[in-house]
């Protein structure tokens, strides 16, 4: 009687290994299925702007959250708010003109801050996480329509050599390489935000477009002041002109190497 006990005891276990291997196995097939697409988070804010702070915070929260998956998160500030009492020290006129473009492709009324726009198809307001979560989630299931890799074979602070790869891009598609600091604290003495520190996160501090001659090539980049192999890192994305609409993208992070330049890998 015994024996026939501990049959049936060995006898469970077995099926339940064999059932948490099959429920493993399932769970990574479904993981990898939910995403076979990527987002590209792009957020319009700026330090003069009483209504950005909790966008910067949501945007550095999902940054958090997806360091394994393909998001790929990118804050431009723009230049618009620097006549009202504050200048912005990571502001742009050329961020304040890709914003404007987006309100050309998407069709809006105007600019504003703060917006976020993901894979140049969908905007809305930059602190609203529900929409912003779904937005990431609807992209992360639907595939890719192109393919990027980028490779660095030259990296020093006064110039970076990147190496693209890329596959089915449109005749109308170019390369967008976003050279970003991961990180930022701003203390703003005037304006709306005046007397508060502001955290920043993924901030572009370059954004260098290469018209596409071919499936590869190479582009040379001048690094912005400060730049440095811990604590920046590069977001390629593939755009079309015609429309704003991203179809790819890779993300580029920094390995030290104990030389004096550093090693690259893409996401």
């Amino acid at each position: 009687m015994k024996s026939i006990k501990i049959f049936g005891l060995t006898a469970f276990v077995a099926v339940a290994i064999a059932l948490s291997a099959f429920i493993n196995v399932r769970l990574t097939e479904r993981t990898a299925m939910e995403t076979k697409g990527f987002a590209l988070v792009e957020l319009y804010t700026s330090e003069g702007c009483s209504s950005c702070p909790p966008a910067d915070a949501l945007v550095s929260k999902i940054e958090k959250e997806s360091t394994d998956k393909p998001i790929y998160i990118l804050a431009y500030h723009v230049d618009y708010w620097n006549h009202l009492g504050w200048k912005d020290q990571f502001s742009s006129a050329d961020y304040s003109k890709r914003q404007r473009d987006y309100a050309h492709y998407l069709k809006t009324d105007g600019v504003y801050t703060p917006q976020i726009v993901v894979n140049g198809k969908t905007e809305f307001v930059g602190s609203e996480e529900g929409k912003l979560r779904k937005a990431i989630s609807t992209s992360l299931q639907n595939a890719a329509a192109t393919k990027i890799s980028l490779d660095a074979v030259n990296i020093n602070p006064k110039q970076l050599t990147l190496k693209y790869d890329i596959k089915n891009a449109g005749k109308n598609t170019v390369l967008q390489v976003a050279v970003v600091e991961k990180s930022a604290t701003s203390k703003v003495a005037a304006g709306e935000n005046s007397g508060r520190t502001l955290g920043h996160v993924q901030i572009v501090r370059k954004l260098q477009q290469i018209n596409l001659k071919g499936d590869t090539g190479s582009v040379n980049i001048l690094p912005p002041d400060g730049f440095n192999d811990k604590s920046w890192e590069i977001i390629g994305f593939l755009q079309d002109k015609s429309s704003g609409a991203v179809s790819g993208a890779a993300k580029v992070s920094f390995l030290n190497d104990g030389n004096s330049s550093a090693a690259l890998k893409s996401k």
